[in-house]
């Protein structure tokens, strides 16, 4: 019987290891990178940082508590469990430090939380005075459409828009270590501007319009898209941002420009909308 129970256990071991060795020989170093950020994307924009470590701190202290809960589970199972058919545990009615304890632990836990939180949130959702660019976006059933406001840079000096459908998926041109104000619009229904390697997301409303800066800080392209369910072909609703140097990206507006892409689209009226800040507030 021991015989067999020792081939069971290295017959196990042999099958564990078959299985586990390929899946970690198959994981590339970006792999456990991203593992080693809780899944996260490597950050690009200069306010990411601020969600990351708000992730990484709720991750660690999920884990700590997590482990000292498991712990003190599997401690009351083993010291507290009968040894024989007859005996009763002592019976407890009442512990008052116990009950105050694990009353005001949780509320310690959730106010640390809160604390953090609204920290990350207003350094995230802080906006400057005068945005070095600024970009009005559009969110419709099913893409998007992006309207560069730059009639007041002299590189450009006008507004020109790009935008997609189902079938095309539209291209986002951001500068690198340059502030952009994002505005954000819907023609429709409620979408999501989500860009992931920048650890932010926003509603995109009818009606009542949203806004936030942000200062990209690594180059590279990147795919981004809705993360609100809106519809049939909401997993359509994606686009690229290309994060480049100031010059590539004068250049890729002046492009549009030379299409004839210029001029602002706009969503249409709502009623009861939210007014927009004044012009010279949004466009500075």
């Amino acid at each position: 019987m021991v015989k067999n129970r020792t081939h069971l256990r290295r017959g196990l071991a042999l099958g564990a290891g078959v299985l586990v060795v390929p899946a970690l020989t198959g994981c590339s170093q970006d792999t456990l990178a991203q593992w080693g950020r809780w899944g996260m994307p490597v950050a690009a924009s200069q306010q990411a940082p601020w969600i990351g470590d708000l992730w990484n701190g709720a991750w660690i202290a999920s884990l700590v508590i997590g482990v000292f809960v498991w712990g003190l589970i599997l401690w009351v199972m083993f010291r507290y469990r009968r040894k024989n058919n007859t005996e009763v545990p002592r019976q407890t009615r009442y512990n008052l430090p116990l009950e105050i304890m694990y009353t005001l632990v949780p509320f310690l836990i959730i106010g640390v939380l809160f604390f953090f939180t609204v920290r990350s949130q207003d350094a995230v959702l802080a906006k400057s005075a005068q945005p070095q660019h600024t970009v009005n976006v559009l969110g419709q059933k099913w893409s998007w459409t992006f309207n560069y406001m730059e009639q007041q840079n002299s590189a450009v000096g006008a507004v020109v828009h790009e935008g997609g459908t189902i079938e095309k998926i539209p291209d986002l041109y951001l500068p690198v270590n340059e502030s952009v104000r994002f505005n954000l619009t819907s023609a429709d229904v409620i979408h999501s501007f989500w860009i992931p390697e920048f650890y932010f997301k926003q509603d995109v409303i009818p009606g009542h319009p949203n806004s936030f800066d942000v200062t990209p800080n690594r180059t590279g392209v990147f795919l981004a898209k809705c993360a609100e369910l809106c519809g049939t072909y909401h997993s359509a609703m994606l686009f690229n941002v290309h994060v480049v140097s100031v010059d590539e990206y004068n250049a890729y507006l002046k492009g549009l420009a030379a299409k004839g892409q210029t001029g602002e689209i706009k969503a249409p009226a709502w009623p009861n909308a939210v007014p927009s800040a004044p012009a010279d507030e949004e466009h500075p």
